[in-house]
């Protein structure tokens, strides 16, 4: 009978055996002594108490289901499994938490509007900036983005929710890019720069929407920040984190903290196959430490 630890990798039902490039993980989990398998997050049948540990990894559908979710996060938790926090969890799925951030660190100006003072702040920002995004509080993947240069823009009346952000429309996503850059134990381990290059106005630097990604050696002023910004996330709920994606952008010359991600950065294990071995590392570690 094994006596090695095991450990789910929590996913969604659309990719059930992960990310692309999932098998790394586990092939990189049983090289270092961990069984490891995917499961679908909501799936009922999946005994999660019987796990040593269960790694929130690409739980991607999570914005449409964020009630469900997190009470799935809360029971792994209560259980003793859970990779990360719970309560960093919920933080982290309202992008207001941009504005708990910039008290401490640089960060992509940003206001939160709702539906009743949508208007007035659009009509602010277009006043102030130019051109300004706006994006769903609670979202992932890009989805419900619009990019306004005017108060009557028909995408505009396709918003949906009832609670965004809106920023400034930044120049330099098309140009240098937003840098992503993988913390895991504190630690920057790994660097992709990611280009928008679809549409004129599309600032959304996914795949899916044309965005170009390549892998990049971290650069050393991303590299102080995004780690900043994880101590800052730490010390805010309690210690230290075990991952977190941390994503910049450059405004007006300056490097800002576009995106924090702790449920689940795709670890862009296709474009970055040593991000297997460096997770595994971070769960190892969190093995020992039970």
């Amino acid at each position: 009978m094994s006596t090695r630890p095991t450990v789910l990798l929590a996913t969604f039902d659309l990719l059930p055996a992960g990310e692309g490039g999932g098998h790394r993980l586990p092939e990189a989990l049983d090289a270092a002594g961990v069984d490891a398998s995917w499961a679908v997050w909501s799936d009922p049948e999946v005994d999660w108490a019987a796990a040593d540990l269960v790694a929130v990894r690409s739980t991607w559908d999570y914005h449409r289901r964020l009630p469900a979710f997190l009470a799935w996060t809360r029971r792994v938790e209560a259980d003793g499994h859970l990779l990360g926090s719970a309560a960093v969890m919920a933080w982290n799925a309202d992008k207001s938490y941009l504005l708990d951030l910039a008290e401490d660190l640089p960060v992509v100006p940003t206001t939160l509007v709702d539906a009743d003072g949508l208007v007035e702040a659009l009509e602010a920002g277009l006043a102030r900036h130019g051109t300004v995004v706006l994006k769903p509080r609670t979202g992932a993947g890009g989805t419900g983005v619009v990019v306004a240069s005017r108060s009557d823009d028909p995408r505009l009346s396709a918003l949906g929710g009832d609670a965004w952000l809106l920023q400034p429309l930044v120049d330099s996503v098309r140009t240098s890019g937003e840098r992503s850059l993988f913390v895991l134990d504190g630690r920057v381990v790994s660097q992709v720069d990611k280009v928008a290059a679809g549409e004129q106005d599309e600032v959304r630097v996914h795949p899916r929407y044309g965005g170009v990604m390549r892998p990049v050696d971290p650069d050393p002023a991303a590299v102080a920040l995004a780690e900043r910004t994880m101590a800052v996330v730490g010390q805010r709920h309690g210690g230290p984190l075990p991952y977190g994606r941390v994503d910049l952008l450059e405004v007006d010359g300056t490097l800002c903290v576009s995106e924090v991600e702790v449920i689940e950065p795709g670890l862009y294990l296709d474009l970055v196959p040593g991000n297997a071995t460096a997770f595994a590392a971070t769960v190892v570690r969190a093995l020992a430490a039970r």
